[in-house]
């Protein structure tokens, strides 16, 4: 079995989000997860999500939208008016992220929901007949990911924590043997703690698992006879912030998956777990990396530990290294893809 999450640090639109200020036109925000909140301004954004609506029967429909253009944007305040910005300006996610959208006088604004439903028209041909009843729409970088360096040894794009995980676990999956009883997990609301209906910490995976095995007996066989591999991007050295690593524990970028650790269980790697995976990257003749956290810094944690205390599976956390986590932009190995694709097929043969 693989795990991943699906979602990233990112900007919520409030329920009611329309601010009129100065004559510009902006949409309150929240903050999920925990975002590196600089590199937000003076990007090109735009928006994206589910919208719920009642239709011409008056039925509860549901549908996902992508406005794709750059439709909004947050400006930075221009360091005449704040000489001390390089040294120490901080951010108040309510006052300072709302980002513009239009300018419009008094009345000339448009109504938030009005204009999901412009957009809902626009993609699909139809007009809503109902109304919006609700929605949940973020705001994301729109440009587009790209190769970069003069070897092309990097891949600089959105939400790479952790859809790289997820997409290249499917890719391996889908190249793996249908004789291997295999299973790709990928759940919501890691970066906001795992606990919802659709996180690690709910009673999903376990009921699908129940469901699959028939009896109780079959169940615990199942779960003894079976492994875990948990993967979530890891912290590779930066070379410009070097001693926040352990000197010993620095994973680099392109050589290799990482094999996470912990002693206060913030990752469920043990040293049964990790020979194994250390035996698969052998056998796919792949380099491996390990990383500790310094030990006077908090480590953070992955699904991993919640998915071995909920299910008792033998589990080991893994990733690629990545630069720039939480960041609107991130920056990962281009090889580290292939890599990772290479030992993750291995596992599920």
């Amino acid at each position: 079995m693989v795990g991943a999450h699906t979602d990233s640090p990112c900007l919520k639109v409030k329920p009611q989000p329309e601010m009129l200020r100065h004559s510009f036109w902006q949409l309150g925000v929240e903050v999920y997860g925990g975002a590196l909140l600089n590199p937000w301004f003076d990007r090109d954004l735009s928006m994206a999500g589910r919208i719920s609506y009642s239709d011409a029967d008056d039925q509860l429909q549901h549908q996902l939208i992508n406005f794709q253009q750059p439709i909004a944007i947050i400006p930075s305040l221009a360091i005449h008016l704040d000489r001390e910005a390089n040294q120490n300006r901080s951010i108040n996610p309510q006052q300072h992220l709302p980002p513009v959208l239009l300018q419009a006088e008094e009345g000339g604004a448009p109504d938030f929901r009005g204009l999901l439903q412009q957009q809902f028209h626009r993609e699909h041909g139809q007009t809503i007949i109902g109304k919006v009843l609700d929605y949940d729409i973020y705001f994301y970088d729109s440009q587009p990911a790209a190769l970069v360096g003069i070897n092309e040894d990097f891949i600089a794009a959105a939400r790479l924590d952790n859809l790289l995980s997820c997409y290249i676990g499917l890719q391996a999956l889908l190249a793996g043997s249908a004789d291997t009883a295999s299973l790709l997990v990928c759940t919501d609301h890691e970066e906001v703690g795992s606990v919802s209906a659709s996180g690690a910490q709910s009673t999903f995976l376990p009921s699908v698992l129940q469901r699959l095995a028939g009896d109780n007996e079959s169940y615990q066989r199942l779960l003894q006879h079976s492994q875990l591999i948990s993967v979530d991007n890891a912290h590779g050295i930066h070379p410009n912030y070097a001693d926040r690593h352990d000197a010993q524990h620095g994973p680099l970028l392109n050589k290799g998956p990482v094999i996470k650790t912990n002693a206060n269980q913030r990752y469920a790697t043990n040293s049964e777990t990790s020979a194994r995976f250390r035996q698969l990257c052998e056998q796919a003749k792949v380099p491996v990396q390990d990383f500790v956290v310094r030990s006077d810094m908090a480590c953070g944690s992955t699904i991993g530990p919640i998915t071995a205390s909920l299910i008792g599976i033998k589990t080991i956390d893994i990733g690629v290294p990545t630069f720039a986590m939480h960041s609107i932009r991130e920056l990962a190995g281009s090889q580290d893809t292939v890599h990772l694709y290479n030992v993750l097929t291995k596992f599920f043969n």
